[in-house]
């Protein structure tokens, strides 16, 4: 009997699976980098401006309901988002780090580490243990409850600027970051029609490759009960 899956194919498509998941953090890496910078930038702005020219609490909630306007889609542009994006600025007012380092985090990340830590040596400590082991925002925020730095030594890491594993729950926190698709303005449904698109060209270019006997018969076909 014929076999359907033709030599090597399972190493071939393990080797497919490396590269998309790759790809994937290296896309997603990409533009949580502009969003945490823009974040940076804007509560950079905010600070400056209230310092130089007395600007109070009020301004912000005038910029809050102007970008909200004018980025409806965006839900990341509150007065509350705002003063953790001026908060965040203070906190880390080099943008060597936050671009080099901070930038590798999801933005739920940074407000954890805003909300539960008060020095910038802990926050530092943590930001990289987080990256180091692809912690999740939830297990970052276990470590930092029960006092891990304190347990294992205060001294920091050196920042790990390889990608983390396409398994860690960093990544797969990341890929799923709404901050992101509300930053892009590309909404669920969009989000799945484009996955479907690229689905379906895929398929059917492997379809086209692999012997005959294949057939791709359509998309989001329905398929009746069985007798």
């Amino acid at each position: 009997m014929h076999s359907l899956v033709p030599d090597r194919y399972e190493s071939w498509v393990g080797s497919l699976k490396q590269r998309i998941q790759s790809a994937q953090q290296r896309a997603t890496l990409s533009v949580n980098r502009e969003l945490v910078l823009l974040y940076w930038q804007i509560g950079r702005d905010i600070l400056e401006r209230q310092q130089a020219q007395g600007w109070g609490a009020k301004v912000i909630e005038q910029l809050a309901k102007d970008l909200t306007v004018s980025f409806p889609d965006m839900k990341g542009f509150s007065s509350r988002s705002l003063k953790y994006m001026r908060a965040f600025a203070q906190a880390w007012p080099e943008i060597e780090f936050v671009q080099e380092v901070l930038a590798q985090l999801p933005w739920y990340h940074q407000l954890t580490l805003l909300d539960k830590l008060k020095t910038r040596e802990e926050r530092q400590w943590y930001a990289a243990k987080a990256i180091e082991h692809g912690w999740s925002r939830n297990v970052m925020w276990h470590h930092i409850s029960t006092q891990l730095q304190q347990r294992t030594g205060k001294a920091v890491t050196n920042f790990d600027q390889r990608l983390p594993s396409p398994d860690s729950e960093l990544a797969q926190q990341t890929l799923k970051d709404p901050y992101l698709f509300d930053f892009l303005g590309v909404s669920n449904e969009a989000h799945e029609r484009e996955i479907e698109n690229a689905m379906t060209r895929h398929v059917t270019k492997m379809l086209m490759e692999m012997d005959e006997g294949f057939a791709f018969v359509g998309r989001q076909v329905f398929l009746g009960a069985c007798a």
